[in-house]
């Protein structure tokens, strides 16, 4: 079967996005879903990822990047099969592709704890360091809000319509790190998912709360750049061949034209360098 066609196989399966969020999407890069993943699953994924911090302790995220005021994990689908199985859930996937269209693959899998009383936010940046191409938007996260986001526990913030700028934060910008005059916060209840075109200028708070605010980024890209983390270099090979037939199409494990772009192309942060 060729790559269109395994395209098309599974964009297929995928159901509908409602035409109000695509306009949001196209005019704002960023909304908010609720009721998007299934009761129960935010709080299981919450379990693993607090199981692998315990365990990886100081070494957590080593394999991607570390940040100051907050715990990082990478290399996610290696590491859970219920998190293997966040990459593949066909209503997360159709809202990544309204934003760049159904050739979509997994970028990478990580998440994010800003701790309790960090004193430290993100400055204003867009994933990978990337800008649109000549076919628009190419990266799509995803990020599942696995507690509360709120103003004060760091919440993210984003520039409306900056996805469309071709300039990056730290190119356009005095000092990334300062409120923006059209900047809002995104805020919601765990369980919520906020569909992020990852063009889109945005940074997470500080959290000045007495407890961590946590995230699952689950990061898509178009299937003719590199991504983010090399899955098929990362990924063990035992787990790999208990992944099913979409989680491996998802992850390109089997797709030489991804391992000629992310084998050597991998690694982009966009702030964390």
């Amino acid at each position: 079967m060729s790559a269109a066609s395994r395209t098309d196989h599974w964009s297929r399966t995928w159901p509908s996005v409602p035409s109000e969020h695509r306009q949001s999407l196209t005019r704002d890069g960023f909304l908010v879903v609720r009721g998007l993943l299934e009761p129960g699953l935010p709080s299981a994924v919450l379990a693993q990822l607090e199981r692998l911090y315990a365990e990886e302790g100081e070494a957590a995220g080593a394999e991607f990047r570390q940040e100051p005021g907050s715990r990082r994990l990478a290399n996610l689908v290696g590491k859970s099969e219920l998190l293997a199985s966040c990459v593949a859930r066909p209503p997360l996937l159709a809202y990544i592709a309204a934003v760049i269209g159904p050739e979509l693959k997994l970028s990478s899998l990580n998440a994010r704890s800003a701790n309790p009383r960090n004193g430290v936010a993100q400055p204003l940046h867009a994933d990978g360091g990337a800008r649109p191409d000549a076919r628009g938007s190419w990266i799509c996260n995803s990020i599942w809000m696995l507690d509360d986001f709120r103003a004060d526990n760091g919440a993210l913030r984003v520039v409306p319509g900056s996805h469309r700028d071709p300039r990056l934060p730290a190119q356009a910008l005095d000092d990334p790190m300062a409120p923006h005059p059209s900047e809002r916060l995104v805020t919601g209840q765990a369980g919520d998912v906020v569909i992020l075109d990852g063009h889109l200028w945005h940074g997470g708070l500080a959290n000045s709360s007495d407890h961590p605010r946590r995230a699952l980024h689950v990061y898509y890209c178009r299937r003719d750049k590199p991504q983010q983390q090399y899955q098929r270099g990362l990924i063990a090979a035992e787990r790999q061949t208990r992944l099913s037939p979409l989680e491996r199409w998802i992850c390109a494990l089997d797709d030489p034209e991804n391992d000629r772009l992310s084998s050597q192309n991998s690694g982009a942060s966009g702030f964390l360098k």
